[in-house]
């Protein structure tokens, strides 16, 4: 994944415009855009900054693989449940276990 979209696809996952991204950060909206749509990239500090303000790690960012995890969709799970209370962590853990006795139910249909 690009890093724009990722970057797009955390504004839209908290409800961030770029304009208050921009204004948070004080970098141009045109800037910001730029990235968004994957027509330019941050620099190294700027990089930083992003990954602060999401409370994401620039590797999550940049859509690189450290070796636990294999996707960044892996990633992106990890990154929420990280961001839930305990009881939301609960709830999702349980929810997360009805998907695998569904999936389960479903190999043993299929000859």
């Amino acid at each position: 994944m690009k890093f724009g979209d990722t970057l797009r696809s955390l504004l839209e996952e908290r409800f961030i415009t770029q304009k208050k991204m921009a204004q948070d950060l004080s970098i141009a909206a045109t800037t910001l855009s730029g990235y968004v749509q994957n027509n330019s990239e941050p620099d190294f500090e700027t990089l930083k900054r992003i990954a602060k303000y999401f409370d994401v790690t620039t590797d999550y960012l940049l859509d690189y693989r450290t070796g636990n995890t294999d996707t960044h969709e892996e990633d992106n799970i990890v990154r929420i449940f990280r961001s839930l209370s305990t009881e939301q962590r609960e709830i999702f853990t349980e929810q997360s276990k009805i998907f695998v006795r569904i999936n389960e139910k479903n190999k043993k249909l299929i000859p």
